[in-house]
């Protein structure tokens, strides 16, 4: 992955095939640089194969991942407005690490950097593999209970894109947005409903049911969500790492039958 993962998009597409995947999508946050390798290695596998990306938000003092489906790689707007939600990234990182050397951890930026290479893609997930790697913590999953998030040492605030912006770009490159993992998000039910209801308006068309980090009871509450606003269903892994993930590529159950999936909105843009 181009982002915050740790494999290959040729190991990803393997371990795809292996696993039983039939339809995928690379979906690294706020990149699209691993699109043409990706659907070249879908096709080396014989899988089908979606453009993806995961757009960083800021909605409600929150921050939500919007995913594209289905778009075109080489689309002038998205690839500006990613690169300018990018931009941020760096400054964000130097000031996490002062946060962390704070509390007595040194060298977190250039130990995160190591995982990531380019500091405009550099993210929490980074600097909780430094943590882990130089024994502050045992695994990815403790760093988020003690570090990086709001209260804790080395979090840092972001101003990401707008609801509007993610939303905008997707679909002017002629592809799909989607909701990602609702369940994730720490908002009150008036503000969740304001979410959907301002992704809709913007021209949103799915949300994330089924996924590596929603319970079953959230495959079924984001199920009767997607019914009440008119939404595509979508289905995905969240997959980082063999390590890191808790949910393998092709191991998610299915959608139910009432819904829509979102790849039938999407079946002229299957490659």
């Amino acid at each position: 992955m181009v982002s915050d993962g740790t494999l290959t998009p040729e190991v990803l597409a393997e371990r795809a095939q292996t696993n039983g995947v039939e339809l995928w999508a690379l979906t690294d946050h706020d990149e699209i640089g691993g699109q043409h390798r990706a659907a070249a290695a879908a096709r080396a596998q014989g899988l089908k194969y979606l453009t993806g990306t995961e757009i960083s938000v800021t909605f409600a003092n929150e921050t939500v991942h919007i995913v594209g489906l289905g778009f075109d790689p080489d689309n002038a707007g998205l690839l500006q407005g990613l690169r300018n939600t990018r931009g941020g990234r760096e400054q964000r990182a130097m000031e996490m690490s002062d946060s962390l050397a704070k509390a007595g951890i040194t060298g977190a930026f250039e130990g995160a950097l190591k995982f990531v290479g380019n500091p405009e893609l550099i993210s929490r997930t980074h600097f909780a593999r430094f943590l882990v790697e130089s024994g502050v913590c045992r695994e990815t999953s403790e760093v988020f209970r003690k570090y990086l998030t709001e209260g804790k040492p080395g979090y840092v605030p972001h101003r990401w894109a707008t609801l509007q912006n993610a939303v905008t770009w997707i679909t002017q490159a002629h592809g799909i947005a989607v909701i990602a993992h609702p369940g994730r998000y720490n908002f009150t039910p008036n503000e969740e409903y304001a979410l959907f209801t301002e992704f809709r308006a913007h021209g949103g068309r799915g949300v994330e049911v089924v996924t590596g980090s929603h319970t079953r009871q959230e495959y079924v509450k984001y199920a009767e969500t997607a019914r009440e606003f008119g939404l595509a269903a979508s289905r995905g892994s969240d997959f980082h790492s063999p390590d890191e993930s808790h949910t393998d590529l092709g191991a998610l159950p299915f959608l139910t039958g009432e819904l829509t999936p979102v790849w039938e909105l999407l079946a002229d843009r299957i490659q």
